[in-house]
Formats: structure tokens, sequence, C-alpha cells
């Protein structure tokens, strides 16, 4: 077997497909969250905190020289941005999550009913209470 054609029967195997179809759709959702995040939640979050622009705080360890040595800077505002980033497109997808799977639900199957009793559990029954009579 070449090569070439071992390559075709792996690249057409159905968990390599079903992995590329799934890595193309998650990088286009991954856009839609990453937009919702910057352009719609940010922007109201933003407002409420009196404009805070995390992505702006950070310590400067070492002061520029001139205009070669650059300063050297703790930008610790980009990391508390990407945490609160990722807080929400966690919980974005939670929620889409949880929608999908409600309108996914089905009713639930009905209670199977038990069958009738046999001829031995009635005549079983039957003497039970006869004996419960006599006493």
């Amino acid at each position: 077997m070449s090569m070439l054609q071992e390559f075709k029967e792996f690249a057409m195997k159905g968990n390599v497909v079903d992995l590329a179809v799934g890595v193309i759709i998650g990088g286009a959702f991954g856009k839609i969250v990453s937009s919702l995040v910057a352009d719609v939640i940010m922007p109201p979050i933003g407002v409420m905190m009196g404009g805070v622009d995390f992505t702006k705080l950070g310590v400067v360890l070492k002061e520029a020289v001139d205009d070669k040595t650059p300063a050297v800077l703790l930008n610790y505002g980009n990391f508390i941005q990407s945490i609160v980033d990722f807080t929400i497109v966690a919980f974005a997808i939670f929620m889409a999550i949880k929608l999908m799977n409600k309108l996914k639900r089905t009713e639930p199957p009905a209670p199977e009913v038990p069958p009738a009793p046999t001829k031995e559990e009635l005549l079983l029954t039957e003497i039970r209470d006869l004996l419960k009579a006599k006493n």
C-alpha cells in the first residue's frame, strides 16, 4: 500500500472528518462569541464600572532610557481582561449548550404499566386473605 493511499484512508475516516468539521464550526462560533463579548457585553459593563479599561492597567518595571530602549511594563490589566473575557465566553457557551439541550429534550416516556398478576399470584393472594380472615 502506497503512502498516498494510506494517507487518503486516514484522512477520509469518519473521526478525522468529524473533527475537521468541529474545528471549523468551533472557529466560526468563537468569532461570534468574541464579537458578542467585545461588541455587546463589554461596553455596558465598562459603562457600569465607570469606564474602566482593564487593558490599560499596568506597572512600569523599568523606565524607558531613550528611543532605543523602551520601558519594561507589567501589563496585568491585559491578564484581568483575558480572565473577564474567558468568564463571559464560558458563560455564553454554557447558556448556548443549555438552550440546545432544552430544545433537544423530548417528553419522558410514559411509565410502564406493571403486568397483570399471574394465576398463581392470584391464588396465593386469596389464600393469604383467607388465612388473615380466619385469625
